[in-house]
């Protein structure tokens, strides 16, 4: 059980690029506040959560969702097999931080304490380009361990976990203040949104006001977090992380079309 719980963490995890690719950012510009959830119209009394892309839940019992994280952080490391994570890892309410996390990456602020893991030391790699600053090309090798992790995950045994315990990061999700929400809709649009992700004309050129690095050119500022990440991790690694999404995605609608198919014929 322990195992199969952190594959589902990591599943989504890897999806919003938040629990292995995350920890590796550089020191940019964090928020120190939790984006809020964009209002919503008030449903009627009895109304579900309006379903887009249906997944079918598992039905075997789960541990709840307050107990939870002893076991998946045990398993994180028994599934990486990289004890010098251990240290990186947020000990409390992971599912609720995956959950946080993948919902803030289409927004334009990320929040670092809620991140399911904490980010390494060291900073963005820059050099000097017409009097300016930029990212410079050696940077994208700091992230080569975390994409190749990712490439490596079975998108299709992932996406099958995550449909069996799939309860809980619902269960989180209404919890975040979407009590009529369904979590699968929100991450096929993160998914979506990271895909959209445009190309970066090369140099990239950042700007350091205060503390922490900003992209020079507004347009690029202006792009929802998760989109920023991608561009500053390199375009190489962005085409790999997207291709890793692709897969995702398209085993996520195929696991949402067994599950219409299931209510339409009435199997279970």
């Amino acid at each position: 059980m322990n195992r199969q719980m952190w594959l589902i963490v990591l599943t989504v995890a890897a999806v919003g690029v938040a629990a292995v690719l995350l920890y590796a950012l550089p020191k940019m510009r964090p928020d120190q506040r939790p984006a809020p959830p964009p209002p919503a119209a008030a449903p009627s009394p009895d109304s579900g959560p309006q379903i887009r892309y249906p997944i079918e839940a598992g039905k075997k019992p789960l541990p709840p969702l307050n107990q939870s994280d002893v076991a998946v952080r045990v398993a994180i490391l028994d599934v990486l097999g990289d004890r010098s994570l251990e240290a990186l890892v947020n000990p409390q309410q992971l599912v609720r931080r995956v959950v946080a996390t993948i919902d803030n990456l289409p927004r334009r602020k990320l929040a670092p304490h809620l991140m399911p893991m904490k980010p390494v030391s060291g900073n963005l790699l820059t050099m000097g380009v017409d009097g300016s600053t930029a990212i410079a090309p050696e940077n994208s090798a700091r992230y080569f361990r975390y994409v190749g992790i990712v490439e490596t995950l079975d998108a299709k045994r992932l996406v099958a976990v995550y449909a069996q315990f799939y309860p809980l990061f619902q269960q989180a999700y209404q919890e975040l203040g979407y009590p009529n929400g369904y979590f699968n809709d929100r991450l096929i649009e993160v998914i979506d949104n990271l895909l959209e992700t445009p190309d970066a004309r090369k140099p990239i050129r950042v700007v350091r006001p205060k503390v922490f690095f900003e992209f020079e050119e507004p347009e690029l500022e202006a792009l929802p977090a998760g989109q920023k990440i991608l561009i500053r991790v390199g375009a190489v690694n962005a085409s790999r992380i997207k291709a890793k999404l692709r897969e995702i995605r398209a085993e996520l609608l195929m696991t949402g079309q067994n599950a219409e198919t299931a209510q339409t014929t009435g199997l279970r």
